[in-house]
């Protein structure tokens, strides 16, 4: 960069006039291959220089088009949020989402049109995202995902073993006895050989309570830092997840609401950004959201089908869902579908721990006393199971 200096009169006075020139140079003519860059007296490129009397407001605003341009993920490895709009998926993406949230309305209805919610309007929405959801996965994400990283590298034997089809553990039956088992009163406490053509050995689902009270209190944070915390971990070690969100009483021709924000049926990586569409919105009917997952869960081929629910309070919704009626609803549904092979776990975060301690019981139940511990509280459990 050179500046030359250009003195010019007007009205008897002189005025000083900047003007920058800037100077590139190639290295070597065009279509020519012999150019050694790594030759010491060659330049290393282009360097701009700015003076002290030029305009300040390029410096201060930098371009964001070069952010476009770094890799996909931060130094500490969290994804990047690219500072442009989201690519626009193609029309036969849409229709694939179109046609899967059908599917998953239409199995919704059907699970529970033997209960007592059958006469229930419900609704499966498959919820979309958009930047402002990515930059605040990348905000809670942070921190999170270090700690989800260890926990998943100390599981990750587990897993190599478990892809061996040497041993399956927690089993009712088998050749070999685990006595570390004993300690979690399930019965399971042998391992058995497993053909390599097997299923997978855990599936995990997580419900998350969208009611109103859920804005207090920073449990709404605390809830979405656990569901990428599970989401995470289940990614890196290639466990089946389900995350859905629910709430009651939005509307009359809507009483019952669903969001699928990720489902292993229709795995998608922007799940992780969908996420963040959890919010604080009206009442809930936790038996009939229990039950919606569970038969998902029950239907996948895992020997291992986790269930855990984070809620704040007890089961209340509109006109008279509460009470006796909603604890002998959801009592029913969980031992209809520990038959069927779903184990469930209530990860308490709210005022009413001890409702939810009655109504799940001392083995289905976790105090979580303090928030920030569980996102990791959460996943350490997950890594139990496998």
């Amino acid at each position: 960069m050179a500046c030359s200096r250009v003195l010019m009169k007007s009205n008897g006075k002189v005025k000083k006039r900047i003007v920058a020139e800037l100077e590139l140079k190639a290295w070597g003519d065009i279509g020519d291959t012999d150019f050694d860059p790594g030759k010491e007296e060659e330049e290393q490129g282009v360097a701009l220089k700015k003076s002290a009397d030029s305009d300040k407001s390029t410096a201060e605003f930098p371009d964001s088009s070069t952010e476009m341009e770094r890799s996909d993920t931060e130094e500490d490895g969290a994804p990047r949020v690219h500072q442009a709009n989201p690519e626009l998926k193609s029309e036969e993406a849409r229709q694939q989402e179109r046609d899967f949230r059908k599917k998953l309305n239409r199995e919704a209805r059907e699970t529970v049109s033997a209960s007592i919610h059958s006469k229930i309007k419900l609704i499966v929405h498959r919820p979309d995202f958009d930047l402002e959801s990515k930059r605040e996965y990348q905000s809670l994400s942070r921190e999170l995902l270090p700690v989800v990283r260890e926990i998943a590298r100390k599981t990750m034997p587990l897993l190599a073993h478990d892809d061996s089809f040497d041993f399956g553990k927690h089993q009712y039956y088998g050749s070999k006895f685990q006595a570390d088992s004993i300690a979690y009163r399930d019965f399971r406490y042998f391992a058995k050989k497993r053909p390599p053509t097997d299923s997978p050995s855990l599936a995990v689902g997580v419900r998350v309570d969208e009611s109103a009270s859920m804005s207090a209190f920073g449990r709404l944070e605390a809830a979405k830092q656990a569901v990428i915390a599970v989401y995470e971990f289940c990614q890196l070690c290639r466990i089946p997840v389900l995350i859905y969100g629910d709430t009651a009483d939005v509307s009359r021709l809507e009483q019952m609401s669903m969001y699928a924000y990720a489902d292993f049926e229709h795995p998608d990586a922007n799940d992780r950004f969908r996420l963040m569409g959890i919010r604080a919105r009206s009442n809930n009917r936790d038996g009939m959201a229990l039950r919606v997952m569970a038969d998902r869960l029950a239907g996948s081929a895992a020997q291992t089908r986790l269930l855990i629910s984070i809620s704040d309070g007890q089961p209340k919704a509109m006109e008279d869902y509460t009470g006796s009626l909603a604890v002998q609803d959801m009592q029913q549904t969980l031992a209809y579908y520990e038959r069927k092979g779903v184990t469930f776990l209530a990860a308490a975060i709210g005022q009413d721990k001890d409702v939810i301690h009655d109504i799940y019981g001392s083995d289905r139940f976790l105090d979580i006393s303090h928030l920030p511990e569980l996102p990791a509280q959460l996943v350490r459990m997950i890594a139990r199971y496998l």
